[in-house]
């Protein structure tokens, strides 16, 4: 009985292993979401997918296909240009936090969070729901390996 309870612990820990080194990056969970196809390409021109490919815990506020749609016209098309790569990097690390915020720890009432630009970005708190600059939180929480994305309804510009 020990034996056997001893393996089925052991095979706990192996299976435990397996599932938390196979999770999704935030990059990875943005590319195979076809509502963010826009930010990936942005993240591509701005060689940023490494970052969020790689270790750490990011808070992601990550606008949708939508939230870029609604940029004024030719916006998108010159951010993505490579004399723009500059530009376009620190509109994405407005973004993006270094560390993991889920939605439960955020606080009631307006907060400032330093995000990975070296600006702070506006988060508010209250009973209708979590905005980022006054962007809405559209879907909080979506977890990955190496942090979490909050989908938001627009794009943040410092």
């Amino acid at each position: 009985m020990r034996l056997i309870a001893t393996a089925l612990v052991a095979l706990g820990l192996v299976l435990g292993t397996a599932t938390a080194g196979t999770a999704a990056t935030i990059a990875q969970i943005a590319s195979k979401n076809g509502n963010f196809s826009t930010l990936v390409a942005a993240l591509k021109a701005a060689n940023l997918v490494g970052v969020l490919n790689g270790p750490g815990n990011f808070t992601v506020f990550a606008p949708t296909n939508a939230a870029f749609d609604a940029l004024p016209a030719g916006t998108v098309a010159t951010l993505l240009k490579p004399q723009n790569r500059g530009k376009l990097k620190s509109i994405l690390l407005y973004h993006v936090v270094g560390k993991r915020i889920p939605a439960a720890a955020i606080p009631h009432g307006t907060t400032r969070v330093a995000t990975l630009n070296g600006k702070s970005v506006r988060v508010r708190k209250n009973m209708h729901g979590v905005s980022v600059n006054g962007a809405s939180v559209t879907t909080a929480d979506i977890r990955a390996s190496n942090g979490v994305i909050h989908v938001i309804d627009a794009v943040l510009l410092p």
